[in-house]
């Protein structure tokens, strides 16, 4: 192993391949003569490189031509702000489901522009599972519904898309795009942050049915404006173009090790073997999510004695399984396994853990 085995949350791990090629082309970026980084946006070779990149990303999500495909700065928050003023208009009402902190924060972020309203929430189950369907609250006249389809912290992910009518679905993807097939056509829009499975941190792909582009929302200056970007083809400024050549460099990376109908092969694999683990250890670690609604990207868990947290980081460090200390909210160990993490770095950590409970159970 060249490396150790990153199970970052975010910034996450980039494949071997993408970093290599990118090392190899920073100085000189096919043949111009300068790093990517140097380059203007409008110039040729960008703009090739950004039309290669959303026709791979439109490939690899199939997504369908009446979608618009953004690449703009900033995170997945940013995008929770922009949505309501994009989408809705004031003080109409906007469906929220919250299953984790980042469903509570997308309402957080929407409640000064419309009349947020919480549909369904598992707060006080601690965001443990998926509130059942037939129990949202969905609201007449709403602009649209949000939910957040993985959440990184509670390590709960829906397994389906939930079914809303002819209001339009929005999702947070930002921890599980791009492993395994989604039916892009069931959605009003999708944002996701690159940082977990698309490329690094800085960059935010934006996917919007594009008739509701033309939805009048909230006064907004044309940089706030979802529809400006389109037109602009993402670059109303100048866009994150090493985030976004990196991204490219992650899709076609993906495309050629078999599309997402691979990593969601590879995704249940990895997360198989790290449940099996926890629930094979008599209790020495533990999850406590439902078994319907457990995360195939973040496997959260817990040992039976807290005491022990510090000296299992050290030895899973030592032999090289680095990040795996849980969020602060909760605590604990997260083993975050998107895309970039082989099967391998899944079985190197449940074989640690059988170790480690040997000697220490």
């Amino acid at each position: 192993m060249s490396r150790p085995y990153n199970f970052s949350a975010g910034p996450a791990a980039l494949p071997e391949a993408v970093l290599e090629q990118a090392r190899e082309e920073l100085l000189d970026w096919n043949g111009a003569g300068a790093s990517v980084l140097e380059l203007s946006h409008r110039g040729p070779e960008f703009m090739r490189a950004a039309e290669k990149a959303e026709a791979d990303l439109r490939t690899l999500l199939s997504v369908p031509d009446d979608y618009a495909v953004l690449f703009l700065q900033g995170g997945a928050t940013t995008q929770q702000a922009l949505i309501p003023l994009n989408f809705a208009a004031a003080g109409q009402p906007a469906d929220y489901v919250l299953t984790g902190h980042w469903g509570a924060t997308a309402i957080k972020q929407a409640q000064p522009c419309v009349d947020a309203r919480v549909a369904a929430d598992t707060a006080d189950g601690g965001y443990r599972g998926l509130p059942a369907r037939a129990d949202w609250a969905l609201s007449e006249g709403a602009a649209y519904v949000h939910y957040t389809a993985n959440e990184t912290i509670h390590g709960v992910e829906f397994d389906h898309i939930p079914e809303v009518g002819e209001v339009p679905l929005i999702g947070d993807f930002s921890s599980s795009i791009a492993s395994g097939p989604l039916d892009v056509s069931r959605f009003g829009v999708i944002y996701a942050g690159a940082q977990k499975n698309l490329g690094p941190v800085g960059l935010t792909v934006v996917i919007i049915r594009r008739d509701l582009l033309t939805r009048t929302g909230q006064a907004r200056a044309p940089i706030l404006d979802y529809a400006a970007h389109e037109r602009a083809g993402s670059m109303l400024n100048t866009p994150p173009t090493l985030n976004w050549y990196l991204a490219g460099l992650m899709f076609q990376w993906m495309l050629d090790e078999g599309g997402v109908e691979e990593f969601a092969r590879r995704s249940a694999v990895k997360s198989q073997m790290l449940y099996a683990a926890i629930d094979g250890s008599g209790g020495f670690y533990r999850n406590t999510v439902e078994r319907s609604a457990r995360s195939r990207m973040n496997v959260v868990f817990s040992l039976h004695d807290e005491n022990l947290d510090a000296r299992f980081l050290e030895q899973a460090r030592a032999v090289g399984l680095i990040s795996l200390k849980g969020h602060r909210v909760l605590g604990g160990m997260r083993a975050s396994i998107y895309n970039a993490m082989p099967v391998s770095g899944a079985q190197a950590l449940a074989e640690f853990m059988a170790d480690f409970q040997q000697r220490n159970g």
